[in-house]
């Protein structure tokens, strides 16, 4: 497969055009919020291409980025909204608009399976195979090839995914159940930077 990689210093170029459904995935130093930063961010339009923005960890100064990010008009899909949502909102200080979450998605859709990584997503809706082993590699220097393409691998399937998803979710009559647990999505991330990270619904 060709993919159409590119990499942005610090912001999305000021002449860029993305489409109203994108894919959206971020890599961190780390998984700890207050000591780990955001490193990038990777949007896809589902076009097997792939915008990775390397941010400038001093200032975090990118509008261009930001004003996609808060713009109700575009979807967002995500896998595993819960984690970059908390890293966007430390970091870049702003609330995404326009949220799905396949992670989300796949447990309410994929009863018949407890297996709801990304990596088995893709396997299960578009018969690839991808590593994961550069997931826990630096994403605050130099990216290499292997980087860059493992990062462009995270969100180029996700509109695949998700309409695959919703199509169970509708089948199996859970839609209506799924919007209304993506509306607690920002909740779920207000409570992380509280530091209430448990589930507060348990006894």
């Amino acid at each position: 497969m060709n993919l159409d990689i590119k990499l942005h210093n610090e912001d999305l170029p000021d002449q860029l055009v993305l489409s109203d459904n994108i894919a959206v995935d971020c890599e961190f130093m780390g998984l700890n919020v207050e000591r780990d930063g955001l490193c990038l961010v990777q949007i896809s339009t589902g076009n097997n291409d792939a915008h990775i923005i390397k941010l400038n960890r001093d200032t975090y100064n990118a509008p261009n980025l930001k004003k996609i990010l808060v713009d109700e008009n575009i979807c967002k899909i995500f896998h595993y909204a819960r984690a970059d949502l908390l890293f966007i909102k430390k970091y870049l200080h702003v609330e995404v608009k326009n949220i799905n979450c396949t992670k989300i998605m796949s447990k309410l859709a994929r009863s018949y399976s407890d297996k709801h990584g990304l990596k088995d997503l893709i396997k299960e809706f578009t018969g690839h195979e991808i590593s994961k082993n550069l997931q826990s590699s630096d994403f605050g220097g130099d990216l290499s090839d292997k980087q860059l393409q493992y990062c462009a691998k995270d969100v180029i399937y996700l509109h695949i995914i998700y309409k695959s998803l919703m199509k169970i979710l509708i089948r199996e009559k859970r839609e209506n159940l799924y919007y209304d647990a993506i509306k607690f999505i920002h909740s779920r991330v207000n409570l992380d930077l509280a530091s209430f990270t448990t589930d507060i619904w348990s006894h």
